[in-house]
């Protein structure tokens, strides 16, 4: 089973066995009919969709309306609580829906964009790849030489989210020598802001969520210019879902990215949190 946070490394092992099964998901004529698009986000996943004042927002919760403002029709966004696998979240957000009475969405934001994958699952469309991440190593000015090799960095507080690429790299690499220096937390963003009050040195997180964090007025943080040695993520793209037999919405929902990407409306909708837009390498 593939865990969401180790597909966050991109490109690693995308092999999604779904089982076949009942969807309420909507094509483009009967959500047009009801005049709503569900649509499914993660919950807690910051700077994408988060609730902050009762309120949920982030980019994809302003993506999926705008999407939604394209089609002329009200956006219901939902949040899911991430799964141990990614199989897990597309079967309860996109197919067939959850326990407790989760109802699938008509379509599913921040899923990890890649042609074999989508090519060996048959039960949804992975479609309309929206923006190209990657990790960076970030810590605050004069506390850790970013530049130098990561056994140099030992002795040093470090910060990473439980379970992921940035935290297997920190404390599993070079003979195990960052393990005692690793502090875990419950997200990226968590970690980030942890270096940005003093908590930690250093982060290994997404650049949105460094990005994100610094935009909030987090001190200055300085982000490593080379390579990690022996890092296996290069970055990866993210994408959408949606049922196999909606693809007349996907296909609706991939025009209106290509000309939100196209006419700048994209990146305009990433500047309000700080994050850079850059677009994902399989959109061309």
């Amino acid at each position: 089973m593939i865990s969401r946070r180790s597909l966050l490394g991109g490109g690693a092992a995308l092999a999604l066995g779904l089982l076949p099964g009942m969807s309420h998901a909507a094509p483009l004529g009967k959500v047009k009919d009801l005049g709503v698009l569900r649509v499914v986000v993660y919950k807690d996943n910051r700077p994408w969709s988060w609730e902050e004042g009762g309120r949920l927002t982030g980019l994809d919760v302003d993506l999926a309306h705008a999407i939604a403002n394209r089609l002329g029709v009200r956006a219901d966004v939902a949040e899911l609580v991430a799964d141990e696998s990614v199989d897990d979240d597309l079967r309860h957000g996109v197919w067939k829906g959850g326990l407790l009475g989760f109802a699938p969405g008509d379509l599913m934001l921040h899923i990890p964009f890649d042609r074999s994958f989508a090519a060996r699952n048959d039960q949804v469309a992975i479609i309309a790849p929206y923006y190209r991440e990657s990790f960076r190593f970030a810590g605050r000015q004069n506390a850790v030489d970013l530049e130098a090799p990561p056994t140099g960095w030992r002795g040093h507080r470090l910060a990473a989210e439980l379970d992921s690429i940035p935290d297997f790299y920190l404390i599993g690499s070079f003979g195990g020598i960052l393990a005692k220096d690793v502090t875990h937390y419950p997200s990226g963003s968590d970690a980030v802001a942890a270096v940005a009050s003093g908590k930690a040195d250093a982060v290994l997180a997404s650049r949105a969520q460094i990005e994100e964090v610094l935009h909030r007025g987090a001190p200055k943080l300085t982000v490593r210019k080379g390579p990690l040695p022996a890092f296996t993520s290069p970055g990866w793209d993210i994408g959408m879902a949606v049922r196999e037999n909606s693809r007349t919405l996907g296909d609706a929902v991939e025009e209106i990215v290509s000309t939100m990407a196209a006419s700048g409306e994209m990146k305009a909708l990433f500047a309000p949190y700080g994050v850079e837009w850059t677009p994902a390498l399989a959109a061309g």
